[in-house]
């Protein structure tokens, strides 16, 4: 090697290069030039027996010799990795065109089946589906409904309250005040979305789904809420003979106020444990809008009058498709949540 010249030498390492096929045998030929007992590392080891001129202008010719034969190692092994990776991608090459294999199929959380029910029926009723702020003002929660400053609902045992007097709303009621100040009479709308309050058990969990709707119009009557809330029941559980009762109650914001029950659905009325052997299952709560609301609304009570109901999602859904432990909504278990696909 030291008494070849440098450019011949380039030549014949090129030429070798050129001829390699794989990452193993071109590191055999880098470490024969370029090794610690290599071609070039010999004759660079040999420059000390020159002359100063004669090493500076051998030491200079060589490490010429050295940058190219790096330079062109580099470049093969580029092209070997490319070859490489061309091979590969093309031996491990996708039918597009071929059906999928274990395909799972997804589908949305039956609560959410159940909203998207809720809403399309009383969409296709003529009424709105309205959302709100689930961070309220005492105002909008609590005063605009007429529930008044004693009442049990604003306890700190059941709301969330926030430092700066804000709560977290505890029900979707405060939509429809909002809904109220922005829309004259006569309307109709529901408003959905999450609600939260201090309760965790089998039937309860701090946060949770409401439905409630509010109908304003001349001549609007209790037995048009009958009527609406009768077939919205009858048909969400896909029976026309299902047994629909109105129960006298008491909610701050309708007068009269009435719970309603439907025929147990899972004995069918026989009685059960769900039902508590009663044959009867409470499902929601309605009722004449109150005065006082219509009053602070600036509703014309001349003109208008309204009922308003209030349904909760989860219990509904438990009930459709036959759910014991409302914490299952929650819990994200696929093996629960696949039975809905």
């Amino acid at each position: 090697m030291e008494n070849a010249a440098p450019l011949a030498s380039v030549a014949e390492v090129a030429e070798a290069i050129a001829r390699v096929d794989t990452i193993v045998d071109l590191e055999q030929l880098r470490v024969q030039w370029l090794g610690k007992k290599g071609h070039l590392t010999r004759a660079m080891q040999g420059l000390a027996g020159l002359d100063p001129e004669q090493r500076r202008a051998r030491g200079a010719e060589l490490n010429q010799q050295k940058n190219a034969i790096q330079d062109l190692l580099e470049q093969r092994r580029a092209e070997i990795d490319q070859q490489v990776l061309e091979r590969r991608l093309a031996s491990e090459s996708i039918d597009v065109t071929l059906p999928g294999r274990n395909a799972v199929q997804g589908a949305l959380h039956p609560v959410r089946q159940t909203l998207d029910w809720i809403e399309d029926y009383f969409a296709r009723l003529g009424f709105d589906v309205a959302d709100g702020p689930e961070l309220e003002d005492d105002f909008h929660n609590f005063t605009a409904l007429n529930i008044p400053e004693d009442h049990p609902a604003r306890a700190m045992h059941d709301t969330f309250y926030l430092e700066d007097g804000r709560v977290l709303r505890t029900h979707t009621s405060p939509v429809q005040v909002r809904y109220l100040a922005e829309h004259q009479a006569p309307l109709r709308m529901i408003a959905t979305g999450r609600v939260y309050r201090r309760d965790s058990d089998l039937t309860h969990t701090p946060m949770f789904h409401q439905v409630e709707g509010l109908y304003l119009d001349e001549g609007a009557s209790f037995a048009d809420l009958r009527g609406l809330l009768a077939d919205f029941l009858q048909e969400f559980f896909g029976s026309s003979s299902l047994p629909v009762r109105f129960r006298p109650s008491y909610f701050p914001f309708t007068e009269p106020s009435a719970e309603v029950d439907v025929g147990c659905v899972i004995c069918n009325g026989e009685g059960c444990r769900v039902c508590k052997n009663t044959g009867w299952l409470e499902v929601l709560g309605c009722g004449m809008v109150h005065p006082a609301v219509l009053e602070m609304a600036k509703v014309d009570q001349e003109q208008f009058t309204g009922f308003a109901f209030g349904l909760g999602v989860e219990r509904l859904t438990m009930l459709r498709y036959g759910i014991h432990d409302l914490r299952l909504f929650f819990e994200n278990d696929l093996r629960f949540l696949r039975q809905f696909a």
